[in-house]
């Protein structure tokens, strides 16, 4: 009987497998144990790319992106339990950037050249990514690394030459940290709709379940549906059949996180992530905070590449700044600095204008595509009227905004 009673636990597989990893161990997309220095052995899709290449045969698209997420897949650097891997997207900058501007700083036509290219290329990865809904962090590499290698070669060619004073450098030092800090809080949560559904519990009874506090019920297939219930009937434009729940109004779904967010105004690639009702705010801190110091630097900067002269002007134009690599080099940073700006500036005009007329820049979209909005000023004001309250009013709405949902939001669903 005592024998009888005591059943002996089967550990779980992959507990004890996650346990038993070394730190050059992983789980490769087979499910099986790998080991750092076997990353070349037993590579059938990258064999076959490679024998495809070098007896000339036509290759299917689907060849070369099994190949490369299989090499993307063994591209790991040991770690706690287990080998972690690295997105091979967030080394192009590492390298193309400090490389293009020591390039630049050769000849003033190498710097036009250079210059121009890399907002083409960003440009034109930007849309590449986009049209197929691909999540990369290349830009966010690219934006973390810029603020980095800025910030060093301020410190390294201005400051520790002596060339500024140390008011100049707490100013830029402080509102580099700032702009991290407000960039942390701006990758949370941006008000994710599954996760408040989890957090709040979906319950179950007799086939219906609650999400997000409205009913619904299961259709034969098993799925959720919208539930119908006399002149009660849930606008089938706030059902997202991704999620599987009913979104409140001006919410969106995101084909890139894979999420419903909560008053979504768009994905941002330069932080890889939404921006919605919970970190909007800390959005436009983040463009305040990043355009002051790079602003400010580049004027200090100026200042001192071309004694006399107005930093506008300077950028313009500025005699003898490449007689020297150090100042030519210093000067292509601070061009790089102003092209960076630029767009950030831009950025933050089309929020300032959209916070204005209080849509957001997924409605704007839509409203476009439908032809169910006014443009004025050379397209940068779309106004769609649905939830335009005035300047001040839209503006009280915005920085009162509430995380949670609404009574008035949900009821207005129904």
């Amino acid at each position: 009987m005592m024998r009888a009673g005591k059943v002996k636990k089967k550990p779980r597989r992959g507990s004890e497998t996650e346990e038993s990893l070394c730190c050059c161990e992983y789980i490769n997309q087979k499910g099986e144990r790998s080991h750092l220095a076997a990353c070349l052995c037993d590579c059938e899709d990258v064999d076959e790319a490679c024998d495809r290449w070098i007896s000339r045969k036509s290759s299917q698209p689907e060849v070369w992106a099994r190949a490369l997420e299989t090499a993307s897949d063994r591209f790991r650097v040991p770690w706690i339990r287990g080998a972690r891997r690295i997105d091979v997207s967030i080394i192009p900058p590492l390298i193309v950037l400090p490389a293009a501007l020591h390039l630049a700083a050769l000849h003033v036509l190498l710097a036009v050249v250079t210059l121009t290219s890399l907002p083409i290329f960003v440009i034109w990865y930007y849309h590449l990514t986009h049209r197929r809904k691909g999540k990369t962090l290349l830009f966010l590499s690219l934006a973390l690394f810029s603020l980095g290698y800025m910030y060093y070669n301020f410190v390294q060619e201005v400051f520790i030459r002596g060339d500024i004073g140390w008011g100049h450098f707490i100013s830029i030092t402080c509102g580099l940290l700032l702009t991290l800090l407000t960039l942390v809080k701006v990758k949370q949560d941006p008000g994710y709709l599954l996760k408040h559904a989890k957090d709040s519990g979906m319950k179950s009874e007799g086939g219906c379940e609650l999400a997000n506090g409205i009913q619904t019920v299961r259709d034969c297939d098993g799925f959720p549906q919208p539930q119908t219930d006399g002149d009660s009937l849930v606008a089938e434009k706030n059902w997202c059949k991704m999620c599987q729940l009913v979104r409140p109004p001006r919410s969106g779904h995101c084909m890139i996180c894979g999420f419903c967010v909560r008053r979504l105004d768009h994905h941002c690639v330069w932080i890889n992530n939404c921006i919605g009702s919970h970190n909007h705010r800390f959005f436009i801190l983040l463009l305040l905070f990043f355009l002051f110091t790079s602003v400010y630097g580049i004027t200090v900067t100026l200042n001192l590449l071309c004694r006399g002269r107005n930093a506008f002007v300077a950028l313009l134009y500025c005699p003898g700044v490449y007689t020297e690599y150090s100042t030519a080099f210093n000067y292509t940073c601070v061009w790089y600095c102003a092209i960076v700006t630029a767009g950030m500036a831009y950025i933050l005009l089309i929020q300032l204008i959209n916070i204005s007329y209080n849509v957001t820049e997924r409605e704007a979209r839509i409203a476009l595509r439908n032809k169910t909005a006014r443009r004025m000023f050379c397209g940068l004001v779309v106004d769609t009227g649905a939830y335009n309250q005035g300047f001040f009013q839209n503006w009280q709405n915005f920085l009162q905004m509430d995380c949670s949902a609404s009574a008035d939001e949900l009821g207005a669903i129904v």
